[in-house]
């Protein structure tokens, strides 16, 4: 695997981390970075998750993918793989960001899962490179939650007990002045209790991924949710793209390894239904 060293000042998408408290002056990554800031939502939480914790975190992070949404999370065990593995099967970018040095994967049993993301397009970041084996601790796992936020607009926690160190992650992100999602639980459940103790102090709830778009994605939100009625999967695609600023139909087309016949169809539909509009040699625009 080629490991490509980056300052983040330099580059569009890491941009975002420089404004951060000891923000880091080099980045280590395997894959592809967006060439773009595109909206962006870290998902984390227990690394024990009960199946509710499992099924909301596969919902949510599914469905943002979907929509256009960058995924970040840390690749640990538990809510992080879930979040990466809904992203990837969605067909999303998926971002993740290690504690440990790169070219290493850890923990060993997400390696496949870290090649996936990088066959979808997505990327493994980490602070440390070949030559940092040595300078490295377990302090470097919480010292990158500040960049699993930094990276991100917002972050979205899925379950989390009060002891969970993903509560360090929500508390970089409040430093950094980023929204916090959280999702309920049963008040019953210790998973939960740290989900629920933010709520109590503040943190935005979530019942659905709309409440999330709405915040950080507000054109993407509004294009979706006012599609016509009856629009598939492939219409809403290409909206989403839209939304996000992609004109070029050929381009869209390729992103979306649609078949150019069905492709077309898709393009005439929404343009016959008012929500896009040509704007000549094959770009186009929502209306």
């Amino acid at each position: 695997m080629k490991i490509n060293k980056v300052s983040p000042d330099t580059h569009p998408f890491l941009q975002i981390t420089t404004t951060i408290s000891h923000a880091p002056k080099t980045l280590y990554y395997i894959g592809n970075l967006p060439a773009e800031r595109a909206p962006t939502l870290a998902i984390i939480g227990t690394r024990k998750p009960t199946p509710y914790g499992r099924e909301v975190t596969t919902r949510l992070a599914g469905e943002l993918a979907r929509r256009g949404i960058i995924i970040v999370s840390g690749l640990a065990l538990g809510i992080d793989g879930i979040a990466h593995q809904a992203t990837v099967d969605a067909g999303g970018i998926a971002i993740a960001i290690l504690g440990n040095p790169l070219p290493d994967i850890r923990p060993a049993t997400n390696r496949q899962l870290a090649e996936s993301i990088l066959k979808k397009g997505g990327a493994i970041i980490s602070e440390y490179g070949p030559d940092d084996h040595y300078t490295v601790g377990k302090w470097s796992f919480l010292e990158r939650n500040r960049i699993v936020a930094g990276l991100s607009d917002a972050i979205l926690i899925t379950e989390a007990s009060t002891k969970s160190g993903t509560l360090n992650t929500a508390a970089r992100a409040l430093e950094q002045g980023k929204e916090v999602f959280v999702v309920p639980g049963n008040i019953t459940s210790p998973s939960s209790q740290g989900c629920n103790e933010l709520i109590k102090q503040g943190a935005r709830l979530v019942a659905s991924a709309d409440d999330i778009l709405e915040v950080i994605a507000p054109t993407v939100h509004t294009a979706q949710t006012s599609l016509p009625f009856g629009t598939n999967q492939l219409e809403s695609d290409i909206i989403v793209l839209l939304a996000r600023g992609e004109r070029d139909g050929e381009v869209i087309q390729q992103t979306l390894v649609s078949d150019p016949s069905e492709f077309n169809v898709a393009l005439t539909m929404l343009e016959i239904n008012g929500a896009i509009t040509s704007l000549g040699a094959n770009q186009w625009t929502l209306r």
